[in-house]
């Protein structure tokens, strides 16, 4: 296997891990691990955990690497982050998307749906629902921001969606955000963001501060407030 392949193949498959919390904040890696569990060669290990240091899933700690803690202060920061940029993406969508475009969003968004008993559903409609709303303006900068976001925000989002009350209180705002965008709202589609952007910090807060002990217990580090 060509080294570009044997890099892109151990970027996915530990992004995927880190991102699902089985591999939990706050493990240890080796690059010797590594290449023994997925068969590849010290250069493109070494390559895929740096492309996953860029995305903040991993960190050196050192001669070896740890899956980084989930840090509080950091999701909160971000939830300021992705309100900002969410918002100024939905304005643009709001002005520049098409008839066509709105109602494929709002078709695919697909509101109704209930992922009950699957959080890994949820994650996925979840984050196709924030990045194809960004698409919606036209702008890559501010789809791209999105999607950064979006990535470092998802093991935090994992604990916020696993239970099928905070799903379905997440779809409920989505549809409170697709209807404004169809209407062309820009200032209630930026209401609408703003609002779900706090639920959901509010939902996660409330969940990891209910349950601090357990996940210790299962090994995830959480730091910060």
């Amino acid at each position: 296997m060509a080294q570009a392949s044997q890099t892109e193949s151990v970027y996915e498959q530990v992004r995927q891990a880190i991102l699902s919390l089985d591999i939990v904040p706050g493990a240890r890696l080796s690059e010797r691990g590594l290449e023994s569990e997925f068969g590849a060669s010290r250069t493109p290990v070494r390559a895929a955990l740096m492309r996953l240091q860029a995305e903040g899933l991993v960190a050196r700690d050192g001669r070896a690497w740890q899956a980084t803690p989930i840090d509080l202060d950091e999701v909160a920061a971000l939830a300021e982050y992705r309100e900002a940029v969410e918002a100024a993406a939905a304005r643009l969508a709001c002005a520049r998307a098409s008839d066509a475009e709105l109602e494929a969003f709002a078709s695919g968004a697909d509101i109704e749906s209930d992922d009950a008993g699957d959080e890994h559903a949820g994650m996925r409609r979840g984050s196709d629902f924030h990045e194809g709303l960004a698409a919606l303006s036209g702008n890559t900068f501010l789809a791209q921001a999105v999607s950064d976001a979006i990535t470092r925000m998802a093991r935090a989002r994992w604990l916020e969606m696993r239970t099928e009350e905070g799903r379905n209180e997440a779809w409920r705002e989505h549809a409170a955000i697709v209807r404004a965008v169809r209407s062309r709202n820009a200032d209630a589609a930026a209401t609408a963001i703003a609002h779900h952007t706090q639920a959901n910090l509010d939902r996660l807060l409330a969940s990891i501060r209910s349950d601090r002990r357990a996940f210790g217990a299962r090994g995830l580090r959480i730091v910060g407030e």
